[in-house]
């Protein structure tokens, strides 16, 4: 009988020990996203308004914004930083990358979140009318990229490789969140999903904010999300607001069951 207890209470100890550790604990993460070219923070009012951006991500309860076209410390906005006016009425961190000078500051791309970012890293892309940049921020359980691609089709092609090189470092999901300045039906797509699953359909269409009649916003996971140890178990994409910028934001809620 008393071998039969310790059996039994050595059998308890394994099963509590699997069920306590973290190999063994997987779960669903539920992440919420949003991608918004923000036209250097102009709406079609005209006005530069960081309070009314701020409230857009407030609202839709962003944990991570990738953020493009963005002013910083350039004649046009004041001398602001904008990244971080927004991110501080939003009660987010501020993870820029600029792209060229301009107006005396910066202009370029960046990173809203809720935590700070484990790493970052800035990738340059093709870009002749202007340089283009990959901006890349590590979180404990999955990597977020921004990126606003050029305007010409050579070049977003060139920028495929790089993207994806970049992705293939990572052993966590990837998301790929920015203005690509292309289209579903384009080549640029076409080869980009032969490694990434695009969350937002092509009826969400994004730009011009007034009339949209094009989707150029995307958000988009590398496929597999990283490993057998990460899958995709549910994705909503949605579009917001209609006068702060030139473009409608994206938002997402992505659920990523993994370690």
């Amino acid at each position: 009988m008393k071998r039969m207890k310790r059996i039994a209470f050595l059998l308890c100890l394994a099963l509590t020990a699997a069920l306590l550790s973290p190999v063994q604990a997987k779960r669903t993460r539920t992440l919420r996203l949003t991608s918004y070219n923000i036209q250097h923070g102009e709406g079609l009012d005209g006005r530069i308004d960081h309070d009314r951006l701020a409230r857009i991500l407030r609202r839709a309860k962003t944990e991570v914004a990738a953020i493009q076209e963005v002013d910083s410390v350039t004649h046009r906005n004041g001398g602001l930083y904008s990244l971080e006016e927004i991110g501080r009425k939003a009660k987010m961190f501020a993870t820029f990358a600029p792209s060229i000078d301009f107006q005396g500051g910066k202009y370029g791309i960046g990173i809203l979140s809720r935590k700070r970012p484990i790493s970052v890293r800035h990738i340059p892309l093709p870009g002749r009318e202007e340089r283009r940049m990959l901006l890349v921020a590590e979180f404990q359980h999955y990597v977020v990229a921004c990126t606003h691609l050029s305007l010409t089709e050579e070049d977003r092609l060139a920028s495929i490789p790089l993207i994806q090189e970049e992705a293939s470092r990572w052993q966590k999901p990837f998301l790929l969140l920015g203005d690509l300045n292309d289209t579903p039906d384009s080549p640029f797509y076409q080869q980009m999903q032969q490694q990434f699953l695009f969350l937002n359909p092509s009826y969400d269409k994004t730009y011009p904010a007034d009339a949209p009649d094009c989707c150029i916003d995307h958000i988009a996971i590398r496929k597999p999300t990283a490993s057998p140890d990460f899958t995709l178990s549910f994705y909503h994409t949605w579009v917001g607001e209609d006068t702060a910028s030139d473009h409608r934001p994206l938002h997402a809620k992505v659920g990523i069951y993994g370690q």
